[in-house]
């Protein structure tokens, strides 16, 4: 239940959406927040002492899979949510590749209502076309009115690119993203690993990075041609960012995402013959891992979210059978410190705007900011803190996280969610 009013008290006010940072109080009542100063009070209010800890705006992911209808063996809604809490998430885009698949405002208004008592604001992205086949435009209209805000076939790219483009020609007009899944399914036959010298090691046939480039240079042909946006996810080759910085310096209405995996492992981890690090698109080189970070630092990628991918310990048992996909929010925010700002690429306040202020803008929903009125949806961090990965002290249902066993810096200490507390480690 919501306090009646809840006060963060002495922490570090990271709010980069207004260029503001400074030690202070921040005052909640009910699901708003009512002050943010120096000096704000409530003697009656639950207090959470703060002192030492950086409170920065609620992180929007994206990019999320909650499997949900149809695959709660590996995470439904609120076991998700869960896990976004965890990792200071407070708004995800959910994917629409479940069974069924989110193709009709049924589905749209299930996931939607499953979703009222969970530990995240949860938005939906429903399929472009038929049961994500490709080829049939779904009612998008319809779709709109039941509650989705973003349209996908994520999981698969729209094969026919006329359905395509009338998709994002009509999305600006219902006010919703188009996000799109970017990979030439001619070239992507193969779905075990980067193509190269890796795969060549391990005798391999691997996805050539041309998949994704040519699925890249499609969508950003079609938004300039009928100059609309759309959002290319989880970038993984550095042609792909090239193509986008190209589009973005002439004026193409093109977002960007990557993934953490991707600014921090390249496929060298394929190695271990261990399917917790096999994803779609695949691990890549380290020159394509160095242009993902010189990409995020000047902008050309505008948001970090995680396709988080949850399969059961079984699924992930067989390297060469398993399904791709990795999970990632509790981790998305230490695993994007740990090799971004650590490492000098980025100050706290720059990986806030690309994890939180950037993907809300996107997006288009209110999030993002710390301020009186606005949402309260506030993660407590210590910025300093390191600390070990147990995929056995994840919170959602599966374990599959490319970062076991690695030391990352970064801790979400707490998390607000809509003035509730949904997170706590303190």
């Amino acid at each position: 239940m919501t306090p009646k009013r809840l006060l963060i008290r002495g922490a570090r006010i990271l709010n980069p959406a207004r260029h503001e940072d400074y030690i202070g109080n921040i005052l909640i009542a009910g699901d708003r927040i009512s002050a943010v100063s120096e000096h704000a009070c409530d003697p009656d209010a639950e207090v959470i002492d703060a002192h030492g800890l950086t409170a920065v705006p609620g992180f929007v992911d994206l990019h999320v899979h909650l499997r949900d209808p149809g695959f709660t063996d590996k995470e439904d809604i609120l076991s998700g949510c869960r896990a976004a809490a965890a990792g200071g998430v407070t708004s995800l885009l959910c994917m629409p590749n479940t069974k069924p698949a989110v193709d009709t405002p049924e589905t749209v208004r299930y996931i939607l209502d499953k979703a009222k008592d969970a530990d995240a604001h949860v938005y939906v992205a429903a399929a472009i076309t038929k049961g994500l086949g490709g080829a049939e435009l779904n009612d998008l209209e319809a779709l709109r009115k039941a509650g989705a805000v973003a349209l996908s076939d994520d999981g698969r790219p729209v094969v026919d690119t006329a359905c395509l483009a009338e998709a994002m020609c009509r999305a600006p007009e219902l006010g919703m993203l188009v996000a799109a899944h970017c990979e030439d399914l001619y070239l992507a036959k193969k779905w075990y690993l980067n193509e190269g010298e890796i795969s060549k090691q391990l005798g391999l046939s691997g996805v050539p990075a041309a998949a994704e480039d040519c699925g890249t240079a499609r969508e950003i042909a079609v938004a300039a041609a009928y100059d609309v946006p759309v959002h290319i996810c989880h970038v993984s080759t550095r042609t792909s960012v090239a193509l986008i910085r190209d589009a973005k310096a002439r004026g193409v209405q093109v977002t960007a995402e990557t993934a953490p995996h991707y600014l921090l492992l390249t496929d060298e981890e394929l190695l271990k013959r261990d399917a917790d690090y096999r994803m779609n698109p695949p691990l890549r080189a380290e020159e394509d891992r160095l242009a993902m970070i010189e990409a995020v630092r000047d902008g050309t990628i505008d948001a970090i979210a995680t396709d988080h991918a949850p399969h059961t310990p079984a699924e992930k048992a067989d390297f060469l059978k398993a399904p791709n996909g990795s999970v990632g929010m509790e981790t998305s925010f230490a695993a994007s410190y740990t090799a971004l700002v650590k490492t000098g690429v980025l100050t706290l306040a720059e990986l806030v705007e690309r994890m939180s202020v950037r993907p809300a803008q996107i997006l288009g929903i209110e999030a993002g900011v710390i301020g009186a009125g606005e949402i309260a949806d506030i993660a407590l961090i210590d910025e300093h803190e390191e600390w070990l990965v147990d995929p056995d002290k994840l919170h959602g249902k599966s374990r599959n996280t490319p970062f076991k066993g690695m030391t990352l810096t970064g801790k979400v200490k707490a998390t607000v969610c809509g003035g509730r507390v949904v997170y706590s480690e303190l």
